[in-house]
């Protein structure tokens, strides 16, 4: 009977791992076409992608949109800074 319960315990906790990876690479698949509008006239396109991906997984899938600016739209975006001080998400 003990066995059972804790082969129950087992597949519950499975589950509920499996359900929020799914959760994360769905946003990491709307964070890369995100990326791909707001980064499609940066001049050095793979840093910008780079960034901009790191800062949307930060920010839970939040990113501006259009090509630039409208940094009000995410307030997590905007406010985060590289180690200099400056804007961090392009």
């Amino acid at each position: 009977m003990k066995l059972n319960v804790f082969v129950l315990f087992l597949l519950l906790v499975a589950l509920l791992l499996s359900s929020s990876v799914v959760e994360v690479s769905a946003g990491l698949a709307g964070c890369g076409k995100k990326c791909g509008v707001r980064c499609s006239k940066a001049g050095v396109k793979e840093r910008c992608l780079k960034y901009c991906g790191i800062c949307c997984v930060k920010c839970k899938g939040c990113v501006p949109s259009g090509t630039y600016g409208n940094k009000h739209e995410c307030a997590c975006y905007r406010s985060l800074k590289n180690s200099k001080g400056k804007p961090k998400c392009p």
